[in-house]
């Protein structure tokens, strides 16, 4: 049970590139026709002058199903879950092969002071002359170490 629950953390949680960034976490899955979206979430502790910072950045994660590649356009959106209201952090377009995968790429990040509240972002994604898909959103405690 123990490696069943372990090889599922590890699904989900994906290492970026860049050896410094944090942690990658996905939320649920949505789709748009052939083109499966998760929206992913990470954040990094930073301090500026005497000030804790937390960066917290969404990425796409696009898996095409179908026999042929397509683009896809996609937006991201942020808010602190107790009240906040929902703001753009960014959006892209990209290009997924046919039966490919692309990602997590980043899409925006907001730089916050640290505090006790969650935070989350929200995905959405297109294919080309498509309809965009639902939600996929993904949360995280802001300051948690």
């Amino acid at each position: 049970m123990g490696t069943i629950l372990s090889a599922a953390a590890l699904a989900v949680l994906t290492v970026p590139a860049d050896a410094h960034a944090a942690a990658v976490a996905c939320g649920g899955g949505v789709s748009t026709g052939r083109v499966a979206v998760n929206g992913c979430i990470s954040a990094e502790r930073g301090k500026e002058g005497k000030i804790i910072t937390r960066e917290i950045t969404a990425h796409v994660k696009l898996r095409n199903t179908g026999s042929r590649a397509v683009d896809v356009s996609y937006e991201a959106f942020f808010r602190v879950v107790s009240g906040g209201h929902w703001v753009k952090l960014g959006s892209g377009r990209t290009h997924v092969p046919a039966r490919g995968s692309v990602g997590p790429t980043e899409v925006g990040s907001s730089t916050r002071v640290c505090g006790p509240v969650k935070v989350e972002i929200r995905v959405h994604a297109r294919a080309a002359g498509g309809a965009w898909s639902g939600w996929s959103t993904a949360g995280t405690a802001q300051c948690q170490t």
